[in-house]
């Protein structure tokens, strides 16, 4: 089939006609505010490169221009919010997911015995098994302002909109007469001008997040080096989007994810007795998750170029007691070597790097631009930085490919929005390994690939592309589904040429 006729009958084919999907992404987009958190700005450059994704010729002949730039705006908007659910995956390895919520549900509620807002549920959702979910409310428009003020940085900020409360290194500013016991507002310093230890009401761009109470003065936080700072520094009472803070909460139960990455590992779908390579593993979200669903039988080798994120994923495999993970220091893209020799230990394949037909199944959760991280009230990302992303992705995949068992399957996925980094990847990958095979992928919650690329109406259809206005073609699919923005899953087989 043409891809230009293929694109044509995209939409058609998933049972949306062109008047039904824009009543779709209507009714389906999440709600917004009167601007309680201003739109992300991005480089010009960048916010101009990520419209033509999304007002691509094969779009545009699909849909129209206003339809596609009205997607392009729905996605953009909606990365400064926070998600509408928080997505925890439980380690279902000694214990059942409904002991787990149980347990985490009576935590919860002792959190909030104290709160005006209500105790939030805790959800199993219907199609993933170890995922729970605790839905955030808001935007609370109705937060008083109080005189007395905390400014923190993009990444704390963020934080909060997630459930933290802020720890005292966290802490940029605060006006002059904070004392412990204070109620003060909390503001977020978006262009990154407020120095460390500023002292009155800033007037550089900001923006309010909530209210709290401080739980140290002002000289306890600024009298001290920063690196020498440790706990609460303000408890945040009232959020402005509300969800409980769960740092620290049953460690060795639950693993804060984003849902698409739980539903990366569950594509992928290793069993136990499997080797599996994790060929970008840092922190160790989807590796722990992968030794989990092996029911931590078999080996599942983690790697990362970074000693300090090597550590992030032994310490995340420790907390949770698998010990089928193997983590080491070292090139994914180098990994592969025909003269290299395997440990005969039916526990252990020693250090990398490994001989060609090594591993069942293989992971490339590769680099990425990141753009659909949310929230994000910040990014200084230039073109040039965002263009450089899918360079370094490819160097990756001869040794995938070569590691990778004849039947065995290989997930590519991303947090990010670009064609270049998602369906342009797959399509360079199907034409440069001919013995990869494009696979429909179980669980499927999210929608299709975008138009763009030369890949066929049947082999968009096999994507997995998380959007705001996505169709969600998934049997009980739950709104949190399609609450995840930019994310990207594909899944090839190889066979044997």
């Amino acid at each position: 089939m043409r891809v230009l006729g293929s694109v044509r009958l995209f939409y058609r084919e998933i049972g949306i006609s062109t008047k039904r999907w824009k009543l779709a992404a209507k009714m389906s987009s999440l709600p917004t505010s009167p601007a309680p958190l201003p739109r992300l700005a991005l480089d010009p450059d960048v916010e101009n490169h990520i419209k033509q994704t999304y007002c691509n010729s094969q779009v545009v002949a699909s849909i129209g221009q206003e339809e596609a730039e009205r997607r392009f705006h729905c996605t953009i908007e909606h990365l400064s919010l926070p998600p509408g659910y928080t997505t925890l995956r439980v380690n279902t390895v000694n214990r059942t997911r409904d002991v787990i919520r149980e347990e985490l549900q009576q935590l919860i509620k002792k959190e909030y015995s104290n709160k005006a807002a209500p105790c939030p549920p805790v959800e199993p959702h219907p199609v993933l098994p170890d995922v729970l979910l605790i839905p955030t409310t808001g935007p609370h428009l109705n937060l008083q302002h109080h005189s007395k003020e905390i400014m923190v940085d993009i990444p704390c900020g963020a934080a909060i909109l997630r459930g933290a409360h802020i720890f005292a290194p966290g802490v940029l500013g605060a006006t002059a007469d904070v004392q412990a016991g204070d109620k003060v507002s909390v503001y977020v310093d978006v262009a990154g001008k407020c120095l460390r230890g500023f002292q009155k009401p800033y007037d550089g761009p900001r923006v309010f997040v909530g209210n709290g109470v401080a739980r140290m003065s002002r000289d306890d936080i600024f009298s001290v080096a920063q690196e020498e700072l440790s706990g609460i520094g303000v408890e945040m009472a009232s959020p402005l989007y509300d969800c409980p803070p769960l740092n620290d909460v049953m460690p060795d139960s639950i693993f804060l994810q984003n849902l698409p990455s739980t539903v990366a590992g569950h594509v992928l779908n290793p069993k136990p007795g499997d080797r599996v390579l994790d060929m970008c593993a840092a922190p160790g979200g989807k590796t722990t998750h992968l030794a989990t669903l092996m029911s931590n039988q078999g080996i599942v080798i983690a790697l990362d170029k970074s000693q300090g994120k090597v550590d992030k994923v032994i310490a995340n495999a420790g907390r949770l007691g698998l010990t089928c993970v193997q983590a080491y220091m070292f090139d994914g893209g180098k990994a592969a070597s025909d003269t290299a020799l395997c440990e005969k230990d039916e526990k252990s394949l020693g250090a990398p790097p490994y001989p060609p037909n090594t591993f069942d199944r293989v992971l490339v959760d590769a680099p990425c631009s990141a753009l659909g991280q949310r929230p994000a009230l910040g990014n200084k990302m230039k073109l040039k930085t965002l263009k450089s992303y899918p360079v370094y992705q490819r160097r990756l995949f001869p040794a995938a490919v070569q590691l990778l068992k004849t039947g065995g399957s290989l997930v590519y996925s991303t947090c990010t929005l670009t064609l270049e980094e998602n369906e342009g990847q797959v399509e360079w990958l199907l034409n440069t390994f001919p013995c990869l095979e494009l696979q429909p992928q179980t669980p499927y919650l999210g929608g299709p690939g975008l138009p763009g690329t030369s890949l066929t109406l049947d082999q968009l259809l096999m994507l997995q592309r998380f959007e705001p206005w996505g169709e969600n073609r998934g049997e009980n699919s739950h709104p949190s589904d399609r609450d995840t923005i930019g994310f990207f899953i594909a899944k090839f087989v190889k066979e044997a040429r």
